[in-house]
C-alpha cells in the first residue's frame, strides 16, 4: 500500500550533492515482532539501509518515469533487519528526476530538488503495529558520495565527515505514487579486467573486453586522501588512444578519494556505458586488476531465448545484439547507455521489441513503459519520439512516423508473445487515438503528408554520412498509417470490439497510398515536398520512391495486390544487387527488409545481406572488434575515422532486430495469432550451408520450444522439441508438411 507519509526534503540544498534521511526508533518492549515493512519512494534516487545493512539488492530505485505523471513506490521486507534499538538511513541523489537529463542538459526537468516519502510499519504478534512515517523529525546529513549526475557520473570522498543539515522540511510534489508494476534493475553480471593498456599517449586504461552499462567496482587499499579518477570509453581511436568524443557533454567521471583502509567504491546513483576505463588519476604505482571488477546493471529480465550456429561470426552477431539489448533496457527502453541522451526513444523500441520478446521475457517490463507511453500521449492522440518526456519544451521531440507507432507495434507484439488480453485491452484506446491522429495529422484525409519525421533515419542511400534516407517522408508515414490500422483492426477483433469504421478507413487509406506513390505497381521515383512542418526545414530533402525502404515498406505492410507482389520483389533483389549485394536501409526498412525477401522467395538473397561484411551490414561491426550493436552501420569507418561526434553510439540496439528474422525465418519459429504466446506455431525452418547449423530455443508460456538443423553427408537433419500442448504446423524446404504435437522428432531431407 501506498505510504501514509510526508514528503520531505532537505533544509539545505547541496545541488548535485546527495543526502542521508535517518530516523531512530525502538521496537515495543515486550512485543514480538511478526513483520516489518519499509515502503519508499523519491524525487530522484533513493537507496535505503537499515541498521547498516541494504535493504534490498534492487540499485538506481524508483527508475525512470513521467515523473510528473506518476512516481513509483516500493516495499521491502525488513523483518530480518530489525534490532532493539533501530535506524533507518535513506540516502537520496539527485537521479533522471532533478539532475540534467536530455541531450540539451537540462536540469531539473521533473522537479527543483530531491524529495523523499517512506514508511515503516512494524507489525506485532498482538495485531498493534508502530509507524515510522517521514515528517520533520527525521535528521538530513550530507553525504560521502560529494556529487552525483545521471550523465556525469560520481565523486565520493571517504574521508569526509558528513555534517547536519537539521531537521528535514516539507516538500511539495506533485505527482501521483503507484506501486511498482516493472522489474526491478539490479546488478547482474561481474566481469574481470582482461588487460591493462598503455596507450600511445601514455595513459593506463583497463580493458574489459565487453562493451556494457552499468559501472566498475573498485577495492582497494590505498594511502588516506590518494585519488581514484576513472573516465569511461566504448572504444580506442585508431591510434589506441581513449576516446570520448561521442559522449557529448557526459563526463562519465567516478572520482574516489581514499580513507586509508580496505575500501570498496561503485557508484550508487549514476551509471555509465563503457568497455575501457581510463586511470586519469591513480597514484603512481603498479595497477593490480584484480582490484576492478565490471558490473553489468540491467532490468531484472529472465533469459527465454538462445541461439548458437556453426558460423562464429552470426554467433558474435547474437551475442552483440543480446547485450545490446542488456544494456539498454535498464528500466526504459533507451537508445544508448553512455552519451548525455540514455532516453526512452519510441522508434528503437518499437522496432526491437520482437526480438527483445524471444531473447528475455519483458512482459513486465514493458507493461511498466506503456503505461508512461499511454499516460504521455496527447489530447490530439500523438506520441512523441521520448517516452518518458525528458526534453524541454523550447525543443520538443518530434511526432514521427515509425517512433509514434509504438502505441500500437509493442503492445501487439506483446499479446502475440505472451497472450495477455488485458494488456492489449488496456492499450487499446491509445491504438485508436494514434491512429485517429494520423488520420488528421495531414492535408489529405487518408495520407499522413507532411511533418518533422526521422524518416528512414540513418539510412545510405542519401550518402554515407546523412542523417536520413532517401525514401520519402511521407510515404513512410502513410505506409505506417496503414500498418498502425491493421494493428488496430487486429487488436480489436481479438477483444471482440467492433472495428468496421477502422477497417473502412484502412481500405481508403491503402487506396490512397496506392494512388498517390504508386504507378503501374511500382512506387514513383519522386513526390513534391507536402509544406507541412510546423516550421520546421524539410529533413528528407532527396525525397525518392523508389528505394529498397519504399519497396520493403510496400511489400511487408501489404499495400500491394498479389499481382504486383513478385515485380516489387524483383525490383528490391535487383536494387540490392546493384549496390553489391548491400543494404542500403535504416532504421524503418532494416527490420523488415529480410522479411520483405523471404518472404516473397529471396531467401537465398536474404542470407546473402545477413553474411555480408561490407559496410553497411550486419557483420560490419563484427569484423571490427563489435561487442554490441552500433548506431550506425559504418561508426567506426574503414579508415579508422569516426562517424561525427555529435551522434556516435557503439551501444544501439535497432539494428539487432534482424534476430526476429533469424528465429522466426532461419530457425523457422513463429507464433500464430489466433494461438498467442506460442501456444500455436508454424516451424519453418530454412538452413544454409553458411551457417553449418542453427540450434534455437525459446522458453515460451507453454514451455520450451526448439528447432535444431544441421548438415552431413549433403542431407540437412532437423530435430524439434515441442512441449505438451503446444501445436506445431511444420513445412520443411521439401514441401513436407507435419503436424507435431508435444515431443521430439527428427526428420531428415
Amino acid at each position: 500500500m501506498k505510504p501514509n507519509a510526508m514528503w520531505i526534503a532537505s533544509p539545505v540544498d547541496l545541488g548535485a550533492g546527495t543526502y542521508r534521511f535517518k530516523k531512530s526508533f525502538t521496537l515495543a518492549e515486550g512485543k514480538t515482532v511478526k513483520k516489518a515493512s519499509l515502503t519508499v519512494s523519491a524525487m530522484g534516487i533513493y537507496s535505503p539501509s537499515l541498521n547498516g545493512k541494504r535493504v534490498t539488492k534492487n540499485v538506481l530505485m524508483p527508475g525512470f518515469t513521467g515523473y510528473n505523471n506518476r512516481v513509483q513506490y516500493e516495499t521491502y521486507d525488513v523483518t530480518a533487519l530489525l534490532a532493539g534499538e533501530n535506524r533507518i538511513d535513506i540516502g537520496l541523489g539527485q537521479g533522471w528526476a532533478v539532475g540534467y537529463v536530455g541531450y540539451v542538459n537540462t536540469n531539473h526537468r521533473f522537479a527543483d530538488h530531491p524529495s523523499l516519502i517512506a514508511e515503516l510499519i512494524v507489525r506485532y504478534t498482538d495485531g498493534s503495529a508502530d509507524r515510522i512515517p517521514t515528517d520533520t523529525t527525521w535528521e538530513v546529513t550530507d553525504s560521502v558520495v560529494r556529487s552525483s549526475e545521471i550523465y556525469h557520473g560520481e565523486t565520493v570522498d571517504l574521508t569526509a565527515e558528513e555534517k547536519p543539515l537539521g531537521r528535514a522540511i516539507p516538500s511539495v510534489v506533485k505527482t501521483t505514487l503507484v506501486k511498482c508494476e516493472g522489474v526491478p534493475i539490479r546488478e547482474q553480471e561481474r566481469l574481470a579486467a582482461i588487460s591493462l593498456i598503455v596507450t600511445p599517449k601514455g595513459e593506463r586504461v583497463i580493458d574489459f573486453g565487453q562493451n556494457l552499462t552499468g559501472y566498475v567496482e573498485v577495492k582497494i587499499r590505498l594511502p588516506r586522501g590518494s585519488r581514484i579518477v576513472m573516465h569511461h570509453a566504448e572504444v580506442l581511436d585508431s591510434a589506441g588512444n581513449f576516446y570520448t568524443e561521442n559522449l557529448r557533454h557526459a563526463r562519465n567521471e567516478n572520482v574516489y578519494i581514499c580513507s586509508g583502509e580496505e575500501d570498496t567504491f561503485k557508484p550508487t546513483y549514476s551509471f555509465q556505458g563503457f568497455r575501457y576505463i581510463r586511470l586519469t588519476e591513480f597514484p603512481d604505482t603498479p595497477v593490480d586488476l584484480s582490484c576492478f571488477t565490471a558490473i553489468a546493471v540491467h532490468s531484472e529480465m529472465k533469459r527465454t531465448g538462445a541461439y548458437v550456429c556453426g558460423n562464429e561470426k552470426i554467433n558474435q552477431l547474437y551475442h552483440n545484439i543480446v547485450w545490446g539489448q542488456k544494456g539498454n533496457y535498464l528500466d526504459i527502453p533507451t537508445d544508448c547507455p553512455q552519451r548525455d541522451e540514455r532516453l526512452g526513444w519510441t522508434g528503437d523500441a518499437q522496432v526491437f521489441c520482437r526480438t527483445a520478446a524471444i531473447n528475455y521475457d519483458v512482459e513486465a517490463f514493458f507493461r511498466k513503459w506503456l503505461r508512461d507511453v499511454m499516460l504521455e500521449q496527447e489530447p490530439s492522440g500523438a506520441v512523441r519520439g521520448i517516452v518518458p518526456d525528458a526534453m524541454p519544451s523550447t525543443r520538443p521531440t518530434r511526432i514521427s512516423a515509425a517512433w509514434g507507432d509504438v502505441a500500437c507495434v509493442a503492445p501487439y507484439e506483446m499479446y502475440l508473445a505472451y497472450g495477455s488480453k488485458s494488456l492489449l485491452r488496456r492499450h487499446f484506446p491509445m491504438m485508436k487515438r494514434w491512429v485517429e491522429y494520423l488520420h488528421s495529422a495531414g492535408p489529405a484525409e487518408y495520407l499522413w503528408l507532411g511533418g518533422y519525421h526521422y524518416g528512414d533515419w540513418l539510412a545510405m542511400d542519401a550518402g554515407a554520412d546523412s542523417y536520413v534516407g532517401a525514401t520519402a517522408n511521407d510515404l513512410i508515414a502513410s505506409a505506417f498509417f496503414a500498418h498502425s490500422l491493421n494493428l488496430t483492426i487486429r487488436a480489436g477483433k481479438i477483444l471482440g470490439e467492433d472495428v468496421s469504421y477502422f477497417e473502412d478507413m484502412r481500405q481508403k487509406v491503402v487506396a490512397a497510398f496506392r494512388e498517390y506513390f504508386m504507378e503501374n505497381g511500382m512506387p514513383k521515383e519522386e513526390f513534391p515536398y507536402t509544406e507541412i512542418n510546423n516550421g520546421k526545414s524539410p529533413v528528407d530533402t532527396t525525397r525518392r520512391g523508389m528505394t529498397q525502404t519504399a519497396l520493403v515498406l510496400i511489400l511487408h505492410f501489404g499495400l500491394c495486390t498479389e499481382e504486383e507482389r513478385r515485380p516489387l520483389a524483383d525490383r528490391l533483389a535487383q536494387l540490392i544487387r546493384d549496390n553489391g549485394n548491400r543494404m542500403t536501409t535504416g532504421f524503418v526498412g532494416t527490420p523488415y527488409l529480410l522479411h520483405a525477401l523471404s518472404d516473397n522467395g529471396y531467401t537465398d538473397l536474404a542470407y546473402t545481406l545477413l553474411f555480408q561484411e561490407q559496410n553497411p551490414s550486419w557483420l560490419y561491426s563484427v569484423t571490427h572488434g563489435a561487442t554490441t550493436m552500433w548506431e550506425h552501420w559504418n561508426s567506426l569507418k574503414e579508415d579508422g575515422s569516426f562517424w561525427s561526434t555529435a551522434m556516435n553510439s557503439f551501444n544501439h540496439y535497432a539494428y539487432g532486430a534482424v534476430y526476429d528474422w533469424i528465429f522466426g525465418v532461419s530457425s523457422g519459429i513463429k507464433p500464430i495469432e489466433d494461438a498467442p504466446a506460442y501456444k500455436e506455431i508454424t516451424l519453418a525452418p530454412h538452413p544454409d550451408k553458411a551457417l553449418g547449423f542453427a540450434d534455437a530455443s525459446i522458453e515460451s508460456r507453454n514451455g520450451k520450444i526448439r528447432s535444431y538443423w544441421y548438415y552431413k553427408d549433403d542431407k540437412v537433419y532437423y530435430e524439434f522439441e515441442i512441449p505438451e500442448g503446444v501445436t506445431a504446423h511444420l513445412t520443411l524446404p521439401s514441401g513436407r508438411r507435419e503436424t507435431l504435437r508435444g515431443g521430439s522428432y527428427r526428420f531428415t531431407e
